[in-house]
């Protein structure tokens, strides 16, 4: 049977949450049902929650950190409910409902990775994908295989899924799908206050710097990797002082080869980006943040982000954004490309300079995804899409 589960609009933030957190375990129980359906030969079908049409929190649980909560949401393509397809991540994973069942990222629950489309190091606008918990290994192997070639996950076992990306990135290599240089391999260092306490991925009582060695350890083995193309704070530390106490261990990474570029995010804050910019010695390359209306699209950190040289990721990017889906700007450019308006949505994304994740578990999804860098807007269609973001 349906369940419909909503919230007032004008209730607490810790209400909101508190029907998030019941969301996502209906999605792990759907999970779980599908595959235990699919072990006794019978179809379960109709599990899904899109958690956008429910939940609208203006800000977060100060225990978790931002995100994929939908990297890892679900893409309305196919009605108001329908299961869901983000860690990024999508996620939260970076939050998925996710970062990779998020619309990404890996926009889901436990996300295996987001994925990005172009050689190491380039391609900095493609999309990117993600994948939900249970099902990392093959979502991921699948989406390599359709083109994808980049993969983001992080050390979060809450949320991510580390070794089922690692599994499917050696498969891909040991199947001659992509060679270890192809694929740009993009995880995160999780602070402890977005780790579940009952399974963390280092020795919570470490100091920070210790924490992030670990951690980043723990990632290498998981994805049977000896280096990440780009290692990612998951969320800002409490204080400026902390914050660059772990970026300071970043930076040590970065020179002993583990890490080629550094990055952070769920930092919507513009003054305390700057500040990390400009007291590190090497500078953050990526800023991966939710995009929607709430945050102002993030308007001046990707005006500032465009002037360092920063790579803009965005999650969340279809589930939050619903009611700019659905305008005249963006059918209209759908109807005249003949693309759907996610598509449409992504292309003007990538226009913007901005990574947009994917966590679509729908293979005709990952293509169209893909194809999405081919779509050609007009100046007048980029900067009606444009005028939607308020």
């Amino acid at each position: 049977q349906d369940l419909f589960i909503t919230g007032g609009a004008g209730g607490s933030c810790l209400h909101a949450w508190a029907i998030q957190e019941l969301l996502e375990s209906l999605r792990k129980a759907g999970r779980r049902l599908r595959r235990e359906g699919e072990r006794e030969g019978v179809q379960v079908c109709g599990l899904g929650v899109d958690a956008s049409a429910f939940v609208r929190a203006a800000c977060e649980p100060p225990a978790r950190a931002i995100g994929r909560a939908g990297q890892v949401a679900a893409q309305p393509r196919e009605g108001p409910v329908r299961a869901q397809e983000e860690g990024l991540a999508g996620v939260e994973g970076r939050d998925g409902l996710d970062y990779l069942c998020d619309d990404e990222r890996s926009e889901g629950g436990r996300g295996g990775g987001g994925l990005v489309r172009g050689g190491v190091g380039d391609a900095a606008n493609d999309v990117r994908y993600g994948v939900e918990e249970g099902e990392e290994e093959e979502l991921v192997l699948t989406a390599l295989k359709a083109g994808f070639r980049g993969v983001d996950t992080a050390c979060q076992p809450k949320h991510y899924f580390e070794p089922g990306t690692g599994a499917a990135l050696a498969r891909a290599i040991a199947e001659g799908v992509v060679k270890r240089e192809d694929v740009f391999l993009q995880t995160k260092y999780t602070p402890i206050r977005g780790q579940d306490p009952k399974n963390v991925p280092y020795d919570a009582s470490a100091p920070l710097d210790e924490q992030v060695r670990q951690s980043m350890a723990t990632s290498l083995r998981n994805l049977q990797t000896d280096y990440v193309d780009s290692l990612v704070m998951h969320s800002p530390l409490p204080t400026h002082k902390e914050t660059m106490v772990v970026w300071r261990e970043f930076e040590k990474l970065q020179a002993s080869g583990a890490a080629r570029l550094l990055g952070i995010s769920n930092q919507y804050d513009p003054a305390a980006f700057a500040a990390l910019y400009n007291d590190a010695t090497i500078k953050p390359s990526v800023l991966q943040n939710r995009f929607y209306a709430d945050s102002g699209y993030d308007k001046e950190l990707r005006a500032f982000c465009e002037e360092k040289g920063v790579r803009y990721q965005s999650f969340w990017t279809l589930t939050g954004n619903p009611e700019v889906l659905a305008s005249d700007a963006v059918r209209g450019a759908a109807a005249r490309v003949g693309k759907t308006p996610e598509q449409v949505f992504f292309a003007f994304c990538q226009s913007q300079g901005i990574t947009p994740l994917s966590g679509t578990t729908s293979k005709v999804h990952m293509m169209q995804d893909l194809e999405a860098a081919t779509i050609e807007l007009t100046p007048e269609e980029i900067a009606a899409i444009k005028a939607r973001l308020k």
